[in-house]
């Protein structure tokens, strides 16, 4: 052999191996304490998901457990420690996000036996009751729900509760649950997902109601889709990413189901007791579950 097909052979055997070794490893950012979408014994239905990808990759998930306070981006994907970061919502600007693999609303959590239907920020009991939001801080970084009922002067009469939490105890976001349950506050507005998740874990039997309609005004969404988050001009890593999305697209249902997400995506399929694994009620598509006891 030439001496340059001998270096063009050497060339390709340590490529190959270099390449091997990436794809070996699927670096994965991801919160520590932050269930149903993840934790550091792997319990989260993101967990679940990010499993499903590594498999058909032929990689080992390894994660950079690092909690979602502001600079989260900045300290994790930008600064090289992962790849991905599942569970981000769709086109979020400072990323690049694949297509989305599910899309969820705001909900009305009350207690079932206090039989308080609420659909909307404009129906008129929410000005007497006593109302828990999730906050993240200054105004200006505030959840949708808050600035909803903020721009109908209803403040006084609300409670807010922080989606960081105290990091010293397990399931930090899960508190404006418990408050529903214990009865601290009459109804709750709660991202989809933790609400479907830690009601069924509540001891008082929890009614969520999606929020209508799917945007508040002219810039506050109730409903979001909901992506895998990587770096920019990576675009074969995004494919690779959303054809797996797609072909396990089923097994992520399922996952979902299991974690009571619930759906307003068109291409769901899950009814509302699979939501629950318990009771449920339907009505004209509001009621999203009924958790019994």
């Amino acid at each position: 052999m030439r001496p340059g097909g001998v270096a063009l052979a050497l060339l390709g055997l340590i490529f190959g191996a270099t390449t091997a070794a990436q794809a070996a490893e699927l670096r994965v950012c991801a919160d520590p304490n932050n269930l149903p979408f993840s934790n550091a014994k792997g319990e989260g239905f993101e967990n679940k998901i990010v499993a499903l990808v590594a498999k058909d990759m032929n990689a080992t998930v390894v994660y950079t457990w690092w909690a979602q306070r502001r600079g989260y981006v900045r300290n994790t994907l930008k600064s090289g420690l992962c790849d991905l970061w599942p569970g981000v919502a769709t086109a979020v600007d400072m990323l690049a996000t694949s297509r989305p693999y599910y899309r969820s609303s705001y909900v009305f959590v009350t207690r079932a036996d206090r039989h308080i239907r609420i659909t909307s920020y404009d129906d008129p009991q929410l000005r007497k009751l006593k109302i828990g939001v999730q906050m993240v801080g200054n105004d200006a970084m505030n959840t949708p729900p808050a600035h909803a009922l903020a721009r109908r002067g209803i403040i006084d009469n609300v409670r807010g509760y922080m989606l960081y939490g105290d990091y010293q105890k397990p399931n930090p976001p899960a508190a404006i649950m418990d408050a529903v349950a214990k009865g601290d506050i009459d109804v709750a507005v709660v991202w989809g997902p933790l609400a479907g998740y830690f009601a069924t874990k509540e001891p008082a039997a929890l009614t969520l109601t999606q929020v209508t309609p799917a945007v508040d005004g002219a810039q506050w969404p109730m409903q979001f889709d909901i992506s895998m988050g990587m770096r920019r001009h990576e675009p074969e890593f995004k494919e690779k990413i959303e054809a797996i999305l797609e072909n396990e697209r089923p097994r992520i249902d399922a996952i979902l189901a299991r974690y009571h997400v619930p759906r307003t995506d068109m291409r769901a399929t899950i009814s509302s007791a699979a939501l629950t694994g318990d009771a449920a009620h339907h009505s004209d598509g509001k009621i999203l579950s009924r958790v019994a006891k």
